[in-house]
């Protein structure tokens, strides 16, 4: 669980100490570091989450969990009357993408992987959904749904470990959830110290 800790510490220390006193280009620092991190552990384990048989079948899942929790998530925005257009750049679309591969790198092949080691294959899939989700404190909208979307993203990856479509399923969710909802709901996806201010 060693990488895992270090991710963990490296996103409370920045998200809660650093991200307030130094200057925004820092987060990309304490982002390199988890890939890092991520990366090391990937390399020592030889486990890449690039499985090619498991592409396809992640792919589908992956689809299937993206359609129905944007659904969800569309739905919602229609009730609350907060749907609104929202254009995006293929800027902001491939920042996204990287976004989401980083994030579903580290927490599927050192987070999931990790805590699986220590306990069993199935309490992994939640340890690992609840770390996700607890990395998102303390706005407690992003706490909830990145958690509910860890367990569904972990879960895929346990039986079909291919990071690309969980990337990809990251990616959309976030745009559609942009377009749903508004900074009231989702505390403008903000987490740590600065969801507070």
């Amino acid at each position: 669980m060693a990488f895992s800790v270090a991710i963990l510490a490296t996103v409370v220390t920045y998200t809660w100490l650093l991200a307030p006193v130094t200057p925004r280009w820092t987060a990309g620092v304490a982002g390199t570091v988890v890939i890092v991190l991520a990366a090391t552990r990937a390399w020592r384990a030889r486990d890449w989450g690039l499985a090619s048989a498991g592409l396809l079948p992640s792919l589908w899942r992956s689809a299937i969990f993206t359609a129905a929790a944007g659904g969800v998530l569309a739905l919602a925005g229609w009730q609350r009357h907060t749907w609104h257009a929202r254009p995006i750049t293929a800027a902001e679309i491939s920042i996204l993408l990287l976004w989401g591969l980083g994030q579903q790198f580290a927490l599927q092949t050192t987070l999931l992987r990790e805590t699986q080691a220590v306990t069993s294959p199935a309490s992994g899939v939640l340890i690992a959904a609840a770390l996700f989700g607890a990395m998102h404190l303390p706005n407690p909208f992003l706490t909830g749904v990145t958690f509910v979307a860890a367990l569904a993203w972990c879960r895929i990856y346990d039986r079909h470990p291919n990071v690309l479509p969980l990337a990809l399923s990251h990616a959309l969710l976030t745009i559609v959830l942009l377009a749903a909802l508004d900074d009231t709901t989702t505390g403008r996806l903000r987490v740590g110290i600065a969801y507070l201010r």
